[in-house]
């Protein structure tokens, strides 16, 4: 069954190069590539594949998520590194800089190179 296997959060790019000097930016290392146009990366106990494709950057909704235990740290610490923040109209939730309240929890959305929406979230 689906259910009892792990899912991979799968961001397609333009540019393999670029992505993977992107997210080792942010933390993450590439746990191999290979001459598929791939890049592997793991993300606490998940991992998230990053694949060369001509439609990346091309979804308008958030691709993946990472819940923090210290939203504010993480913020921070995303913008020393350069990282801008998207701003958003969602009902039920106001705006406090870049971090977006609302429902009990904190979330900020950042872009990669090819436009794909990453998010960090509050955890609960």
């Amino acid at each position: 069954m689906l259910s009892d296997t792990e899912a991979v959060a799968t961001i397609a790019v333009k540019d393999l190069q670029e992505a993977r000097r992107f997210y080792e930016k942010l933390g993450f290392k590439a746990r191999g590539n290979n001459e598929m146009g791939t890049a592997m990366f793991e993300s606490g106990n998940s991992k998230f594949l990053v694949y060369q494709s001509q439609f990346a950057g091309t979804n308008k909704a958030t691709a993946a998520t990472w819940a923090v235990a210290d939203f504010d740290k993480e913020v921070a610490a995303l913008r020393a590194k350069g990282i801008e923040f998207e701003h958003y109209d969602f009902p039920g939730m106001k705006r406090e800089g870049d971090v977006h309240v609302g429902g009990g929890i904190r979330n900020a959305w950042f872009k990669d190179p090819d436009g794909n929406i990453l998010s960090v979230v509050s955890r609960r």
